[in-house]
């Protein structure tokens, strides 16, 4: 019965015009009348209980319009960075939805669903062979939760791809329900080259979450231009390089990060389980000593 309810809550998304929807909330989010922006946030605190004592701004009327208070930056003794430089750290606060291994090409979405790296990856075969059999991790970010997201480990950024799709939700029925959801989502995809191999960061969108920006290129979506898989390459003259805990982009109104990293180039945190809520800076995993070695002899 569970199943029946899930499939036909999740059948109208189908129809939904995602982008739309999606573009229509961009523009409210954005109103700067005084009353409406103050009512509109004082609403979202109250339904989802956001505690605004962790922001460096509180009140509404210090936000200009919504997405402002969306995006808004945290004190920063509110989210301290734990361990060393072995110590891969949470992009994002959200609760884990998958944590694990890749299994060949195929990473699990949830209970009868996967996709392939390849899919994920705008259909870069290439760039998907470098994680195959490699380790994967997919966080969701909750409406109340805090929504920029900071570097797990320090690199250099070497490629970033925007891949055009659907917007379905990325809730826990939806993601039950709908196959290759991650694979079928807009999504911005960041490679990066670090001390321990490459990592992928691929910020995925969701209905009513048509916009994304990277602090090195600004607004990413929402685009009426492209319709096809668009690539951008960053080499020696254009250098980008983000630390261990440094803001790399955000989401404007919430949605889902995913983590790739290769075969043996870290391990897992033994305290991290799906539906583990975690904030941003937390223990997600250490560098394993093979990836060390491995990197070492390139």
């Amino acid at each position: 019965m569970s199943k029946l309810i899930d499939y036909l809550a999740t059948l109208p998304q189908y129809l939904l015009p995602h982008h739309f929807l999606s573009r229509i909330m961009l523009f409210i989010t954005r109103i700067r009348f005084i009353a409406f922006k103050n009512f509109f946030i004082e609403t979202f605190i109250r339904l989802f209980d956001v505690d605004m004592n962790l922001a460096n701004r509180s009140r509404p009327e210090d936000f200009v319009h919504f997405n402002d208070f969306f995006t808004r930056s945290l004190k920063p003794e509110v989210r301290p960075i734990e361990g060393d430089e072995k110590t891969l750290i949470s992009p994002v606060d959200g609760t884990i939805s998958q944590i694990g291994n890749i299994n060949d090409e195929l990473v699990f979405q949830a209970k009868g669903h996967h996709y392939t790296l390849t899919a994920l990856l705008g259909g870069d075969a290439t760039l998907a062979s470098q994680f195959i059999n490699g380790k994967f991790t997919t966080i969701y970010l909750s409406p109340r939760d805090y929504h920029r997201i900071h570097m797990p480990v320090a690199g250099k950024l070497k490629t970033m791809l925007h891949v055009p799709g659907r917007l379905f939700s990325v809730s826990g029925r939806t993601t039950r329900m709908v196959p290759n959801l991650f694979a079928r989502n807009e999504r911005v995809v960041s490679v990066f080259d670090t001390e321990h191999g490459p990592m992928v960061l691929i910020m995925v969108g969701a209905i009513f979450v048509g916009s994304m920006e990277t602090v090195w290129s600004g607004t990413v979506t929402p685009t009426s231009s492209r319709k096809k898989v668009t690539s951008w390459h960053y080499g020696e003259n254009g250098d980008i390089q983000l630390e261990r805990g440094q803001e790399m982009g955000r989401f404007n109104m919430g949605s889902t990060v995913i983590l790739l990293f290769p075969q043996q180039s870290i391990e897992w945190s033994d305290i991290r389980k799906p539906d583990d809520v975690i904030k941003m800076g937390q223990q997600l995993a250490h560098i394993s000593h093979q990836g060390q070695n491995d990197r070492a002899k390139i």
